[in-house]
């Protein structure tokens, strides 16, 4: 039996079904004289921004300086407030940063279903154009 060297993972919320996989046989090879064949896989999952990037990108800004984050931290629209460090107050002062600066209201129950910057700007976006 062979063993492919090294580590490389993936997480799936639901089950993967392979298809059109074929089996595989190492009879009449040594183990000296195993090899693969590597083919290019299409890609088959993109990430959509629902957010305009000029609203993520500003949303980042304003995540920055209300977490007094370091120069060079990197915040992106998948970045999530808990792993930048934020509490739930910092949380709070978030989203009347970003109140005050698209000058909306977001509504308490909105407001607690933002966990990163993505779904922020994305909020933001719908209550922009629903004004």
């Amino acid at each position: 039996m062979a063993a492919i060297a090294g580590s490389a993972t993936a997480s799936f919320a639901r089950p993967v079904k392979a298809v059109n996989v074929s089996p595989v046989s190492f009879a009449g090879l040594r183990k000296d004289n195993v090899s693969f064949r590597l083919q290019p896989v299409p890609q088959r999952f993109t990430v959509v921004c629902a957010a305009k990037k000029e609203t993520v990108d500003r949303v980042c800004d304003i995540v920055k300086k209300q977490l007094v984050l370091p120069e060079g931290t990197e915040v992106s629209g998948a970045s999530k407030f808990t792993d930048l460090g934020a509490d739930s107050l910092d949380t709070v002062e978030i989203v009347m940063g970003l109140e005050e600066a698209f000058k909306i209201t977001v509504e308490e129950s909105s407001a607690q279903s933002i966990a990163t910057v993505e779904d922020a700007a994305e909020l933001i976006d719908n209550l922009v154009s629903a004004k």
